[in-house]
């Protein structure tokens, strides 16, 4: 059995990537977000445009990572994890700097984290994709689909948790799958099992109990 999670919105209880966008970013940055909900543009192209928008020093860029908060359950859901020996992966179509940094500060900086690569100095940042495939489903900087077949044997049982559109293919290959907004009505529409979940104290008390009861597919 394996875990797989989206950071932004699940682990943090903001989007990481919208917070320093918000704050660091040239206005533009709300047009490209436009054109990719209309569909214009693939959320890939979207971040590699709106990260190279992002202004600040590195100091300032820390400050305001600092803000953002991680979900209150979410480090005792690790420690779960690693007494359970479950391997637990992040994987975010995110940022992998923003993530480090968050983590790092909660003493959770070993944790492995799949994501988009910041690069360049402040003033001159790019993206790099080293996980985004051709044809993805969800046109991410980020295959999640790829990314998690490619850690899991054929027969390995996968836990999903996540909350928005990068997870919605990835959703379909998990055996159990914990979702939260505009994830849980994809599977919702979809008549796709999943558990609901408000923080990760929910998904440790239920995750705990299936495993006690020797099931692997959610109810």
């Amino acid at each position: 059995m394996q875990v797989f999670c989206d950071f932004d919105g699940t682990i943090s209880v903001a989007d990481s990537t919208d917070h320093v966008l918000r704050r660091l970013a040239a206005p533009a940055w709300e047009a490209l977000e436009e054109d990719w909900v209309a569909g214009r543009i693939d959320a890939a192209t979207c971040m590699r445009g709106q990260v190279a928008l992002i202004g600040g020093s590195d100091a300032e860029l820390d400050a305001v990572l600092d803000e953002v908060r991680l979900d209150p359950g979410f480090a005792d859901f690790a420690a779960w994890c690693a007494q359970a020996e479950v391997p637990l992966t992040i994987v975010s179509d995110g940022v992998d700097r923003f993530i480090q940094a968050i983590l790092t500060r909660e003493g959770l900086a070993h944790l492995p984290v799949i994501s988009n690569r910041l690069v360049g100095a402040a003033g001159l940042r790019g993206l790099e994709q080293p996980y985004r495939r051709e044809g993805c489903g969800a046109g991410s900087g980020v295959c999640k689909c790829e990314a998690t077949s490619r850690l899991t044997t054929p027969h390995q049982p996968v836990i999903y948790i996540g909350d928005g559109r990068s997870d919605f293919c990835v959703s379909g290959r998990a055996d159990i799958l914990f979702a939260k907004a505009s994830l849980a009505e994809y599977a919702a529409g979809r008549a796709r099992p999943y558990h609901s979940f408000r923080t990760f104290h929910d998904i440790t008390t239920t995750l705990s109990a299936l495993l006690g009861d020797r099931r692997v597919s959610a109810s």
